[in-house]
């Protein structure tokens, strides 16, 4: 064994889990610096306030209690929790017919997004469109990245239709899948 734990000749590395990208990054301290602004605000106000005498008072200038706009209330909530890829990608798919084209939209939707795997699922309803899809992937994916930033999604996982619900009974051919021989 060597001191990286591989065996010796083998020439194989170990696996690293994924570091993350300079965007990642950027966001990580971008939202901690945020918070550390934040708790020194919330700090020297406390400060400000025990001075005063106090007690909260109310009065003509805006203070904590002040009541917030939705919009910006939703927007701290989203940078709070870290969902900004996941809130981007819901509006990619409600800008859908937007961004690949009105005769794509009719026969493909976006199902669902994987932020871990940052993999976006598309069904289409048939396997001709699906292929079509396939062909259409990396452009796509390009597009998504420009328009959400770069790595928010990795790959297209295009899907075909769904069959008719399959029937088991007494009339089943030994070895047929049944309506799934043909669809899909």
């Amino acid at each position: 064994m060597t001191t990286d734990g591989s065996a010796p000749g083998n020439g194989s590395a170990p696996k690293k889990a994924p570091e993350p990208s300079g965007v990642d990054l950027a966001r990580v301290a971008l939202r901690a610096a945020k918070e550390a602004a934040r708790a020194r605000g919330e700090a020297a106000q406390q400060k400000k306030q025990a001075r005063r005498g106090g007690g909260l008072r109310s009065g003509a200038h805006a203070d904590g209690r002040d009541p917030m706009a939705l919009g910006s209330a939703i927007n701290r909530l989203i940078t709070e929790r870290g969902w900004e890829t996941p809130a981007a990608v819901g509006g990619v798919m409600g800008r859908w017919p937007q961004i690949v084209g009105e005769d794509v939209a009719k026969h493909c939707v976006p199902e669902r997004y994987d932020e871990d795997e940052r993999v976006l699922s598309v069904r289409c309803d048939s396997t001709a469109w699906a292929t079509n899809l396939r062909l259409l992937a990396p452009t796509l994916v390009a597009r998504l990245n420009e328009d959400l930033g770069h790595g928010s999604v990795r790959v297209i996982k295009v899907q075909g239709p769904g069959g008719p619900a399959r029937r088991y009974g007494p009339l089943k051919a030994p070895g047929s899948m049944g309506p799934g021989d043909t669809y899909g």
